[in-house]
């Protein structure tokens, strides 16, 4: 296992695995140890941005990325920082929907390195001191910080952003957020400041999560109440605490996270015009969430109850639309709750194709195989892919689902991207 320090002419791979190396767990909740390293590093602040927060069980890569695409829209300079990647770890910040060079990360992991001493950090600890290193070198007019693990010890909380958005709440990483909906509130709504608008896409929000936000007094905003969308067959309307917005075309992403990303956006940029708005939500797009890869196969990054939920509903309303049968690639990491990520999809999947998936913490397929009844397990996403392709009708949808490993392995034997 390599501990020498690479060195700033070294590969980008290097420095990776060099992280990887230097802490022995994946993830050790908690901030005092990041807040320091950011602290030596200057980086607790960030006075040139507006920074927003974003933290949910799911739809946060999907509201970061329909906020990003209305405000560059709106002329502002935007940073990302988001996780997992899906093929290069360039993925995770971006400025302007640019990825950033590797020499750019390179310097930000050689300065957190010498910044932090004896220090020990994880990868996402390392992935969040170095997305702040280049926001301050770069210093984007908007930052966006999507939460990696519940939000009140999670490493982007270091930061006292000016807003907060919490997309969802629901069952998912119970090991570290707790079995139930009222503390897995709790820990997101540590994201909130006081009298700082937080925004709340979760039309059931825990108790929790509000008495948390009224004794610290932040400015909550709860869909629902406070703001909502209308959705027609081609277009919808959003009802919001300083406008309405009529006619706004469907966005290729999930339509609660839109309702939301208009309901943070309204509050801090009300510049924003409503040709820009419009604008950015037809051009947002994020890869993994319903993308199509071909006229036949889609995927999908969910992996919990609550995301395949509303897998369902989207392939049933696709099912109904093109007269076919479904089929389902499913490869899914061991620890994830398969049995009931799966329950919601038996009545809309006609073929099941589980795959095992060859990751850290990667399934057999054979959960998948006995809770959907296939007939068969194969070895990789790739083959069962192969198959569904095969064998679908032309009306047949195929669909690949899990994780964003499935996704990844997806891409990669579809489009060839590696």
């Amino acid at each position: 296992m390599p501990t020498q320090v690479p060195t700033l002419s070294q590969s980008l791979e290097d420095w990776l695995t060099f992280i990887l190396a230097v802490h022995p767990s994946e993830i050790e909740m908690g901030l005092p140890r990041v807040r320091q390293v950011a602290e030596n590093m200057g980086l607790l602040q960030l006075p040139e941005s507006t920074i927003i927060t974003v933290a949910g069980t799911n739809g946060k890569g999907s509201t970061c990325a329909m906020m990003e695409s209305i405000l560059l829209a709106g002329d502002f300079s935007v940073g990302v920082f988001s996780s997992p990647h899906l093929h290069r770890y360039n993925e995770r910040v971006r400025i302007n929907r640019e990825e950033l060079e590797d020499r750019d990360h390179i310097e930000a992991f050689s300065a957190i390195n010498e910044a932090r001493g004896d220090i020990q950090l994880t990868f996402f600890e390392y992935s969040t001191l170095g997305a702040l290193y280049l926001f301050a070198k770069y210093r984007p007019q908007v930052v966006l910080l999507e939460v990696g693990l519940g939000g009140r010890l999670d490493a982007t909380n270091i930061i006292d952003a000016h807003m907060a958005v919490i997309t969802s709440i629901d069952l998912d990483h119970q090991e570290y957020l707790g079995n139930t909906r009222e503390a897995v509130g709790r820990e997101k709504a540590g994201v909130m400041r006081p009298q700082c608008f937080a925004i709340i896409g979760e039309p059931s929000p825990p108790q929790s999560l509000l008495d948390y936000g009224n004794k610290i007094d932040a400015g909550l905003l709860l869909v629902g109440e406070d703001f909502s969308g209308v959705f027609f067959e081609d277009s919808w309307q959003f009802d919001g605490q300083f406008r309405t917005l009529s006619n706004l075309p469907i966005p290729q992403l999930p339509k609660a996270n839109a309702i939301t990303a208009l309901a943070a956006l309204e509050c801090y940029f009300p510049s924003l015009t409503d040709a820009q708005i419009r604008q950015g939500l037809q051009q947002a797009q994020l890869a993994g969430r319903m993308q199509w890869l071909a006229d036949n196969v889609v995927t999908d990054v969910a992996h919990n109850p609550h995301a395949c939920r509303h897998l369902a509903q989207q392939l049933a309303q696709i099912k109904a639309k093109r007269q076919g049968k479904v089929w389902a690639v499913c490869a899914m990491l061991e620890d994830k709750d398969i049995e009931s990520s799966l329950a919601p999809l038996l009545s809309v999947v006609d073929h099941w194709l589980p795959a095992a998936l060859s990751v850290p913490r990667g399934s057999d397929g054979n959960r998948i195989q006995q809770q959907t009844a296939a007939s068969a397990c194969y070895g990789d996403v790739a083959e069962a892919i192969e198959t569904a392709k095969s064998q679908a009708g032309e009306l047949d949808l195929v669909i690949v689902f899990g994780s964003f490993y499935t996704v990844a392995q997806a891409q990669s034997a579809v489009l060839g991207e590696s």
